[in-house]
């Protein structure tokens, strides 16, 4: 039993995790038995029949690709719903119609499940009778077990299995059935997609591009509410963070209103970074938030940090260098009625740390008196760029150190294709602040973005010593003060 429970387990991650996955019911319990140990009578060997033909009527009793649609549909570009239409012989039990319920819940286990066709047929020779379909993975031999004989039994039905001639269309075929069966054997087939609104979003690998339009056509009939299909066509731009795509399928409409965390956003698809698989590691960086905290949102995008955080009755500065992404900045904080809450900024990174952070920062720091619980907060998501801004922070502020307390805690995002992702990007902040983190500093996994590379997030406070630069002397000369002037400005 114990070895059940982890092929289960075993199943769920290897198999119904990836989208092209084959879940036939003689492929599963052959990877069961593979895991399983020796457990005599449980499994089976299967023999996977080859399909030569393309028969309008398959009868193969143990075919675990049953369901499959038309075999010649392979290599298929243009989506002809057509040609995928088969029919199939499935086993049926014939049973009066007035009975048809309770034979259902007797036999629940050997029923057919499968969403999108029915379980109970009429008879076109008998309008008194139905037929309840029964799944031939269940029943493989056109026969039933001896508890589901006793069954029928009881219910005074003839527990004989009839053969049914089961039509199956498009209609009837699961998205990644469909794929599996155009795309050229033993290619990847990949269909999963970021939903971003009406818009499903793709990154289709080289050998899948010859049969983009169909897949696009593909994934806007199996998903509702997906009236655009787009898929990715460079790599992110690092410094407005978009990308050119090219529409697969669907109304050419790339503006769109997506809801995370409660919070509506709308924007442009085309022309800002959204990507909702963050949704979590936003709202993790939100919670950490009380009111009356101070975010700096150092690459805002179109406000997932910021207007979650003025909601929160946080004082916010958002900034962003794409001015399209400004411009959603501030129709979404007017959308979501945090506009008066938020300080919005167009400027390049280093400018909005050089100029309103260090000018609110050393406007608030002095001002903090002990055991008070104002928190200063920044943002830094730009993980492809965000670790090399941090020697912004070296001697950003010039005066004596605050309490340790009030200094502020950065939440700096990166890449990493290192084999102990944490470790390689702790050091690449320890060597562009000039210092060590060790202690000192916390590091978050978001998101696997790709095999090998890991997205993560280190959190740390900005140490007294990288943060300020002591001042010049009280009894100092007026030129020293001037030569003192000079050299911040060249540091800046």
């Amino acid at each position: 039993l114990w070895r059940l429970g982890y092929c289960a387990k075993l199943l769920k991650t290897n198999h119904f995790r990836a989208a092209a996955s084959n879940t036939s019911f003689p492929a599963v319990w052959m990877l069961l038995a593979q895991h399983s140990g020796r457990i005599p009578g449980l499994f089976v060997v299967v023999k996977k029949s080859t399909f030569f033909t393309m028969p309008e009527t398959v009868e193969d009793k143990t075919n675990p690709e049953l369901y499959l649609p038309h075999p010649g549909v392979r290599g298929m570009t243009l989506l002809n719903r057509e040609a995928f239409k088969r029919t199939v012989v499935v086993p049926a039990l014939k049973v009066k119609k007035e009975i048809v319920h309770s034979v259902l819940k007797s036999l629940k286990q050997s029923v057919l499940q499968r969403p999108g066709l029915k379980r109970v047929v009429e008879d076109p020779e008998d309008e008194d009778s139905r037929f309840v379909i029964l799944d031939p993975h269940k029943v493989p031999e056109f026969s039933l077990g001896e508890s589901e004989q006793q069954a029928l039994k009881q219910l005074n039905v003839h527990p004989e299995v009839s053969k049914y001639h089961l039509e199956l269309s498009y209609e009837n075929f699961k998205s990644e059935e469909i794929l599996r069966a155009v795309l050229p054997e033993g290619q990847e087939v990949t269909s999963g997609f970021s939903r971003v609104g009406h818009i499903a979003h793709l990154n289709l690998r080289d050998h899948q591009l010859p049969y983009r339009h169909l897949i696009g056509q593909v994934i806007m009939d199996k998903n509702p509410g997906v009236t655009c299909v787009v898929n990715k066509t460079n790599i992110i731009d690092s410094t407005y963070r978009n990308f050119e795509m090219e529409v697969l399928a669907g109304e050419n409409n790339l503006v769109t209103k997506v809801k995370e965390n409660n919070i509506a956003y709308e924007l442009d698809f085309s022309k800002v970074y959204w990507n909702p698989r963050l949704s979590t590691e936003h709202g993790r960086i939100v919670e950490l938030l009380r009111a009356g905290d101070v975010l700096f949102d150092v690459f805002a995008g179109i406000g997932p940090f910021a207007i979650p955080a003025a909601k929160r009755k946080c004082r916010v500065f958002a900034n962003d260098l794409n001015p399209e992404s400004y411009t959603w900045l501030l129709h979404n904080c007017k959308l979501n009625k945090v506009d008066t809450k938020v300080k919005a900024f167009n400027m390049d990174g280093r400018d909005f740390l050089r100029g309103p952070v260090r000018e609110e920062l050393s406007k608030e720091l002095p001002l903090l008196r002990e055991g008070q619980k104002t928190a200063f907060h920044i943002v830094m998501n730009l993980p492809a760029l965000a670790v090399e801004f941090l020697d912004v922070f070296r001697h950003l502020l010039v005066g004596e150190p605050c309490s340790p307390a009030g200094l502020p805690t950065v939440h700096c995002y990166g890449f990493s294709k290192h084999s102990n992702p944490a470790r390689d990007i702790q050091e690449r902040a320890e060597a562009t602040l000039g210092t060590s983190l060790a202690g000192r500093c916390s590091t978050f996994p978001v998101r696997n973005v790709a095999p090998n590379k890991e997205m993560l997030c280190l959190s740390f406070q900005i140490p007294a010593d990288v943060l300020y630069k002591r001042p010049c002397p009280d009894e100092a000369k007026p030129a020293s003060k001037r030569l003192c002037t000079s050299q911040d400005s060249s540091e800046e």
